[in-house]
């Protein structure tokens, strides 16, 4: 690393970060620009997008970072303005809530898993080739323990973390490094806010600059888990050695969820106010 702190692998690499128009997407580009990389700005929302890629001198490419054939045209695209990809930065995702539907599932399934399966499809091949490659994909803290009050966001970003596990072992040892960023709370659009968010999230929310400067510290080595909450892994650690217990102090958090629900929904009753 140079005196910035900044990875020397950076200067002048090809980069590209999906979700980037906001929240830790944004953060990321902002750091990898800073950093010396050429960055490719993509987000759904084209005029956020614009913005930071106008903001950092980066190349905006709007559009959804999941979908098979829209994914196949953003790393071609993204080959054209840098010439080579050394880094994918799958940051994009979706946070359901409690909505249990297909549709649910379906758009959950689709963002936060397999827009990193077609991600990841796309750029072996040259990767494979060169020797080289980095692709930093991110889950969340839910990914390796569980998110009350989301079944949707929690399994696939297990999901997500399995396939970047499976990447890892896969490829490792043919010069793909692959990390996997899980932070607990962060203070972006995905954060809940509903009861689970309440308790589960009461404390220790990080803002997207903190979550993208542990990724930046992160990027000088080759380290598969990046935790910006540290208690994380002490966390996952509970989970695997003493799995029942563990869930007991699961089932113990959802109470606490269950009572505050009720006692929200007692308050707006007696404020006059229809909780059907």
């Amino acid at each position: 690393m140079d005196t910035t702190g900044n990875p020397i692998w950076l200067r002048g690499a090809g980069v590209v970060v999906t979700g980037a128009g906001n929240g830790i997407g944004k953060a990321l580009a902002q750091r990898l620009s800073a950093a010396g990389a050429r960055v490719v700005v993509n987000d759904l929302a084209a005029d956020e997008c614009r913005a930071v890629a106008d903001e950092i001198g980066g190349v905006a490419i709007p559009g959804d970072a999941a979908g098979e054939q829209a994914v196949a045209e953003l790393v071609a695209r993204a080959r054209a303005e840098l010439g080579e990809i050394d880094a994918y930065f799958a940051n994009a995702g979706i946070e359901t809530g409690p909505d249990d539907t297909e549709s649910a599932w379906e758009r959950s399934w689709n963002v936060n898993v397999l827009g990193h399966v077609r991600a990841a499809r796309e750029l072996l091949p040259e990767w494979l080739e060169r020797g080289r490659g980095r692709f930093v994909a991110t889950a969340s803290a839910a990914g390796l323990l569980t998110m009350l009050g989301s079944a949707p966001y929690s399994v696939t970003k297990h999901a997500t973390v399995a396939h970047s596990e499976w990447l890892s072992a896969t490829y490792g040892d043919r010069g793909i490094i692959v990390q996997c960023l899980c932070p607990q709370g962060v203070r972006t659009n995905l954060l809940p806010t509903d009861e689970a968010g309440s308790v589960i999230f009461e404390s220790g929310v990080l803002e997207p600059g903190q979550v993208a400067d542990e990724v930046m510290r992160a990027l000088a080595g080759e380290e598969f888990l990046i935790l910006p909450h540290r208690e994380v892994a002490q966390y996952y650690v509970n989970r695997a050695s003493d799995t029942d217990r563990w869930l007991r102090g699961m089932r113990r958090i959802q109470h606490r969820i269950e009572k505050l629900r009720a006692t929200r929904a007692t308050q707006e009753v007696s404020d006059g106010k229809d909780v059907r």
